[in-house]
């Protein structure tokens, strides 16, 4: 009975510890030091949530760029890709008919290189961002779309430079753009 009470009093004690101290603890030091990380990267417009920096989201207007495609359409729950192999006649089909959509949406000639982005979901299924080759592919449509002149087609194309991230500690990843940033500036542009 001795041995079963000391149990209880190291299972209470550790479930203390590590179900409730320690994660008011990190959660404390996440809100001091990296409050907008820590809050989820939410981006406010018109005093509205309208997404995450850190979340990718669907668009599917000729209006708007539109994102890497995802195995589990946005959703956080479930984050995953599909597991198919490169040699997976399933997977073959979906780049296949995902070239042949993205090259008709955006008015592309089938010879087209389309980056591989844009042909491929992320291993999370939620990847905000697309190259910036991905974005020039887009801009003739959006501003067709949105009846752009000249000089309001440069600003989108200056909005896709502005925008373009560097790779991060200068050596991880390629450069890359934000779609939900880049579809809320293309919304300022006149």
């Amino acid at each position: 009975m001795k041995t079963l009470l000391i149990s209880l009093k190291i299972f209470l004690t550790f479930t203390v510890l590590t179900g409730i101290i320690y994660p008011l603890f990190i959660t404390g030091i996440a809100q001091v030091l990296f409050p907008e990380k820590a809050n989820g990267s939410l981006l406010v417009r018109n005093s509205q949530v309208v997404g995450s920096k850190l979340i990718g989201q669907q668009f599917d207007s000729v209006i708007y760029f539109t994102s890497r495609p995802s195995v589990i359409l946005y959703n956080p729950l479930p984050s995953g890709g599909s597991n198919y192999g490169l040699t997976n006649i399933k997977l073959k089909e979906i780049v296949a008919a995902r070239r042949h959509t993205f090259c008709s949406f955006n008015q592309l000639d089938s010879l087209t290189a389309i980056p591989s982005e844009m042909l491929f979901a992320s291993a999370s299924g939620l990847d905000p961002h697309i190259s910036p080759q991905a974005a020039l592919l887009q801009v003739d449509r959006i501003a067709n779309a949105r009846n752009f002149n000249d000089l309001c087609k440069l600003k989108l194309i200056n909005c896709i430079k502005n925008l373009t991230e560097g790779s991060q500690f200068l050596c991880l990843g390629e450069k890359r753009v934000n779609v939900l940033l880049l579809n809320l500036e293309t919304d300022k542009i006149q």
